[in-house]
C-alpha cells in the first residue's frame, strides 16, 4: 500500500525514532531526520534527547493491539504535540505542513510523526502499524504491504524465523 509523503513517510519516521537504540547520539538522531528529509534537522544535545524521548513515547502506538486503546493513545499524543496543520506553498504546490517551519525541530518532528501515525490509523487501519514477531527483534515497522500481513520488521528478520520454523520441523 502507498501512503501519501505526509502520512507514509511521517510514520515510517516515527518508526525509527522508535528503533533508535542507546547509545542515542546527536549524530545517530541527524541522520535519521535527514534521511526522511526533515528541514533544517540541526539539533543541540537536548534537543535530539527530547526527539529521542518522543520516540519512546510514539513506541506506545505501536504496542497497542485493541483498535479503541490505539486511537486513545494517538489521541493523547496529538495533543500533545499540539499541532496546528495548514497548507503552504512554498515550493509551488500546495501541501499540508502540520508546524510553522518557524517552530523548533523538536516540535515540528513531534507534529509530523503523531500526526503521521494517526494517518495511518486513520487511513489504513491500526493493524499497519507493528512489532517484529522475530523473537528478540521487536523493531516497529509501518506496514506498506499491499495485503497488511506483514508480521516482521525486515525480510531478514522474516527469512531467520522461517528458516528456524523449518530446521525445527525437519529435526522432529
Amino acid at each position: 500500500m502507498q501512503f501519501n509523503h505526509y502520512g507514509g513517510e511521517a510514520a515510517l519516521l516515527g518508526a525509527d525514532l522508535v528503533n533508535l537504540r542507546p547509545p542515542i547520539t546527536r549524530e545517530l538522531v541527524v541522520q535519521v531526520l535527514i534521511s526522511h528529509q526533515v528541514a533544517d534537522p540541526a539539533l543541540s544535545t537536548q534537543e535530539s534527547a527530547s526527539i529521542a524521548d518522543w520516540g519512546g513515547q510514539l513506541s506506545r502506538c505501536f504496542d497497542v493491539a485493541e483498535a479503541g486503546a490505539q486511537c486513545d493513545t494517538v489521541n493523547e499524543l496529538l495533543s500533545a504535540a499540539a499541532s496546528k496543520p495548514y497548507v503552504s506553498r512554498h515550493d509551488g504546490h500546495p501541501h499540508l505542513h502540520y508546524r510553522s517551519m518557524e517552530d523548533d525541530v523538536v516540535s515540528r518532528v513531534r507534529a509530523i510523526t503523531i500526526t503521521g501515525l494517526a494517518y495511518i490509523i486513520c487511513i489504513a487501519g491500526g493493524h499497519r502499524l507493528g512489532r517484529c514477531a522475530h523473537p528478540g527483534c521487536a523493531l516497529a515497522y509501518v506496514d506498506t504491504s499491499r495485503n497488511g500481513r506483514r508480521r516482521y520488521c525486515s525480510v531478514r528478520c522474516a527469512n531467520t524465523s522461517a528458516v528456524r520454523r523449518h530446521r525445527r520441523r525437519t529435526r522432529s
